[in-house]
């Protein structure tokens, strides 16, 4: 990987936004809304735009393909993809036909980020059990390898009848499906991406980035003890920019810890304090600031660990429209050519 070809993406998860009286918008207003965020980034010259898959309340993607098919229709360049497709708790010929229908009315634009999931709402849903957990992602995804080889596939597992000589459709028009293996910090997760010859999305949301180095070790060791040339690694985390630092700070602070709130009490945590959200801005994961002050900080990360692809996951909680338009508008006329030219330097 040159510096020269590191790619940088958004990633959303249609967080639901409130109105300027606090009132939380229509779920279907909040995905127009997406549309239009991922048109600015594709005007912009934004590589990548991802949309996650969640089944609750406070997110209103459950269906990333959809949403991903009409970015399509609206953009020309920019890449499509999920960030993550939710693998265990879905249907892994379903997940690639779905994603190769979206690579055709896209002209070779789709990609998927396989993981499973950070959330477990989709295994009830679905009629899974959290018991199988890891059962289900790993067949599932060695199915979903097979399918990428663009031909008949033959597999067998224990999850599902056998398949012989099963062709699947629409096929990939030209070279393969983009895969990764969303990993949220496991090693086996990062020894299965080069298993099966996939490149390495990180999730990377709380402490200092460095902290990933051995997993970047890890996978560079993997592909060395196959022989086999290194795949991408990229990185997701989130962050928000405005004008200055303390205009973002002051901005994200109060949508930030609502979500982080309310999703820590379904876990058990203790509520952020203002304190933890300003010390994962310095020290951590969370990218927040003006331009300059968000190109310094991501400069050395993309440098340090050799990655070939950063996704800023730009929306958070209630944070409004109007407001992460702008910080789309930062990102890709201010913050992106910082660190481009930081690191040709």
């Amino acid at each position: 990987m040159t510096t020269n070809n590191v790619e940088f993406g958004l990633d959303t998860f249609g967080d639901v936004t409130f109105d300027d009286k606090g009132t939380p918008l229509p779920h279907a207003q909040v995905l127009r809304n997406v549309v239009e965020e991922s048109v600015l980034a594709d005007q912009l010259g934004i590589d990548f735009f991802g949309i996650g898959e969640h089944h609750r309340e406070d997110f209103a993607v459950s269906s990333p393909e959809t949403i991903l098919a009409a970015i399509a229709s609206r953009t020309s360049k920019i890449h499509l993809g999920s960030a993550v497709t939710v693998l265990s708790s879905d249907d892994p010929i379903r997940v690639f036909q779905r994603f190769s229908s979206l690579n055709a009315v896209s002209n070779g634009r789709a990609e998927v980020i396989l993981g499973r999931g950070s959330f477990t709402e989709s295994f009830p849903l679905f009629g899974f059990e959290l018991s199988q957990y890891e059962q289900l992602f790993e067949e599932k995804l060695d199915l979903f390898a097979a399918l990428l080889k663009n031909e008949p596939v033959n597999w067998e597992g224990s999850i599902r009848p056998p398949l012989r000589n099963q062709k699947v459709f629409p096929t990939i028009e030209s070279g393969q499906l983009k895969t990764w293996i969303g990993v949220g910090g496991s090693p086996e997760s990062v020894v299965r991406a080069a298993h099966y010859d996939l490149p390495l999305m990180l999730a990377i949301i709380g402490g200092s980035p460095y902290r990933f180095q051995p997993y970047v070790d890890l996978y560079h060791r993997a592909f060395e003890q196959l022989g086999k040339p290194v795949r991408p690694i990229g990185i997701h985390s989130p962050g928000y920019i405005a004008e200055t630092d303390e205009q973002a700070r002051e901005e994200l602070w109060p949508c930030f810890k609502a979500m982080r709130d309310r999703i820590g009490r379904e876990r058990g945590w203790p509520p952020m304090t203002r304190a933890e959200f300003d010390n994962e801005i310095e020290k951590g994961s969370l990218y927040v600031g003006s331009p300059e002050t968000v190109a310094t900080k991501l400069a050395p990360v993309v440098k340090t660990l050799g990655i070939s692809r950063f996704q800023l996951k730009y929306s958070a909680g209630a944070l409004g429209h109007e407001k992460m338009l702008r910080c789309i508008e930062l990102y890709g006329q201010k913050v992106i050519p910082a660190v481009r030219a930081a690191l040709a330097a």
